[in-house]
């Protein structure tokens, strides 16, 4: 095996995480998996914290953000910023969790994302303070839209899901329609979910259209 690398562990970690769940994301675990002893992974993380910020730094690092001569209207530049942080996350079932478990601020990858959120809310001529709303509310909307899919992946067969969906839609079905008649009705998709391309669109147009209609009135 050739050097350790930091960039080796955390993909390592990430494929745990995303196969078993975050909590098997042990030091010892990767030194086993990895063929060394946890001694060679503590000169990358010192423990599981830092371990955890460099999983959530690499799960964005792939999201190249274009900050430079890049003279795009605001909404086009923020629906890129929302589209692309949904596509990197996606492909990592464990990704909310990481990031739900890391001080986000610690994360240089994603602080160049928030930056660039905060940039263009401020481009929009909202206030600071709105700016900041508007930057936090966008990424976690993102990051909620970019797990949705993926969240029952983590820990369970194909098989398995299916059936944690089965007994969901079941319990919704049969709820008393006079009660809830639009949970009865809409069982299916929303439990079962919908076409990913769909899913996200909509989402995107959801959280973006409120933010320009919020400038529109400026």
């Amino acid at each position: 095996m050739g050097k350790l690398t930091a960039a080796a562990i955390v993909e390592r970690a990430l494929e745990i995480g995303d196969a078993e769940g975050l909590d098997t994301v042990t030091i010892r675990r990767l030194a086993a998996d990895l063929g060394v002893t946890p001694m060679a992974l503590y000169w990358h993380f010192k423990n599981k914290d830092q371990l955890l910020i460099g999983m959530a730094d690499h799960l964005i690092l792939g999201f190249g953000i274009k900050t430079e001569d890049d003279d795009r209207p605001w909404p086009d530049r923020l629906r890129e910023l929302v589209e692309g942080l949904i596509r990197v996350l996606r492909a990592h079932p464990c990704a909310k969790s990481v990031l739900e478990q890391v001080d986000q601020g610690a994360v240089p990858s994603f602080l160049a994302v928030w930056d660039l959120a905060l940039g263009l809310a401020r481009a929009a001529g909202f206030t600071v303070e709105e700016c900041c709303l508007i930057s936090k509310y966008l990424l976690q909307s993102a990051i909620s839209i970019a797990d949705a899919p993926v969240h029952f992946r983590s820990r369970h067969t194909s098989e398995e899901i299916a059936e944690i969906v089965r007994v969901k839609r079941l319990g919704l079905e049969s709820l008393p329609a006079d009660q809830y008649p639009n949970l009865v009705e809409m069982a299916g998709p929303m439990v079962e979910g919908m076409a990913a391309g769909f899913y996200d669109s909509f989402g995107v147009d959801l959280v973006i259209s409120g933010v320009e209609a919020l400038a529109a009135r400026r």
